[in-house]
């Protein structure tokens, strides 16, 4: 007698399918808070500064400095969608898009170290470990040639900004065919946001804004981990039949495929993790590795587009437009490295030069993991101060 077969109109047995439901409801509940924890630093920075953050920020307003503050803050974070949410609700609370948008490209390369210490599960096989170091540090390489390429242009010509601006104005602004209206988040969210300046209005002075900005950071982080908790365990097992199903299909495919599952699980550290232990173990080469880590750049952008919506009145655009910004990045970062020739093949080559060193001496990943992502941006913090005493 055969076993019955399960098929996609079979319904779901009673237990799993109010596992299923509540694990959804969860979801929606972190998304809340969230926007929430967004919603709370927007708040608390304009309690803090009044409504303007150029004085609060005016250490970073060297590009360089801000690109490290966002740079450091990601690696110690380790979630640059935690990141840049937070930029999101500074921006909404007055922080320059100057300062912002060098915030956000460091962002993106501080995100990448997650795929260089998965690649450290692989450091007792020789060989393996250069496969596996070789696919996380192609990331790295990526991220880093890409801002080494564009926030020069972006300083000099603000193609980025100007882009960004058209497009939030169009999605939140006061044009004939904005979306604003349609936007409910203002009275969703307005309750909770109500609830927390209550919670923290019998302080005094400026510790009512500093609270807030403490508590809206904590929504953030919990929220963000939590819910790559769980939506690994909803979305892990399909996540995984798409990486194998596009993976082979060719580069589009793969930047496709390393979007999508970004998305669906939220966490492009668990995107990483699917795929740098394949390379490792041989099953897919850095070629596949290479544009399926590069396509979770656009995946993990769509928290802060999220966090966004959370942000309402005169603010709504300019908290929109940095969130685009962070998705234009990423989208001229892969258009004109991985569609020139000239400059597709540096990431891969860059990576595999560092894993032979790797694979020759593990000092070289120590050094190479302290010295871009920790040695580096503290020695720029330490010299803008030691050089300009009164900016920083």
């Amino acid at each position: 007698m055969s076993s019955p077969v399960s098929t996609p109109s079979s319904p779901l047995p009673p237990a799993l399918l109010r596992s299923r439901v509540l694990s959804w409801l969860t979801v929606a509940l972190l998304v809340y808070l969230l926007l929430v924890g967004v919603g709370a630093i927007g708040d608390g920075f304009k309690d803090l500064t009044g409504g303007n953050a150029r004085e609060l920020f005016a250490f970073a307003t060297n590009p360089l400095v801000a690109l490290m503050v966002g740079m450091l803050a990601t690696a110690l974070t380790q979630s640059s969608s935690t990141v840049t949410s937070i930029i999101v609700g500074m921006v909404a609370g007055g922080l320059p898009l100057t300062i912002a948008i060098p915030m956000v490209m460091g962002a993106n390369i501080g995100t990448s170290l997650t795929s260089t210490l998965v690649s450290l599960g692989h450091v007792r096989n020789g060989p393996e470990f250069r496969r596996a170091f070789a696919a996380g540090t192609v990331h790295d390489s990526f991220n880093i040639l890409a801002v080494f390429l564009l926030l020069p242009i972006e300083l000099l010509f603000r193609p980025l900004e100007r882009l960004a601006l058209a497009s939030a104005t169009f999605l939140r602004g006061d044009a004939s065919l904005s979306m604003a209206d349609a936007n409910f988040m203002k009275a969703l969210l307005g309750p909770a946001g109500s609830a927390l300046s209550s919670t923290v209005a019998w302080l005094p002075g400026l510790w009512a804004g500093i609270a807030l900005i403490v508590l809206g950071t904590g929504f953030i982080l919990f929220s963000v981990m939590a819910l790559g908790k769980v939506l690994r365990v909803l979305m892990e097992g399909r996540a995984k039949e798409m990486l194998h199903t596009a993976i082979g299909r060719g580069p589009i495919a793969g930047m496709a495929c390393g979007g999508l599952v970004t998305i669906a699980v939220q966490s492009s550290s668990t995107t990483t993790a699917l795929i740098v232990p394949l390379a490792g173990s041989g099953v897919i080469k850095l070629a596949q590795v290479y544009p399926f880590t590069i396509g979770a750049n656009i995946g993990t952008t769509i928290t802060a587009l999220m966090a966004a919506t959370a942000i309402s009145g005169p603010t709504a655009v300019v908290a929109m437009q940095i969130a685009l910004v962070h998705l234009y990045f990423n989208l001229l970062g892969i258009l004109l490295i991985f569609g020139l020739p000239v400059l597709r093949n540096i990431p891969p080559r860059v990576a595999d030069w560092l894993a032979v060193l790797a694979e020759r001496n593990k000092l070289y990943v120590l050094s190479y993991i302290l010295g871009v992502f920790f040695v580096a941006p503290a020695l720029v913090l330490g010299s803008t101060r030691l050089l300009f005493p009164g900016v920083i």
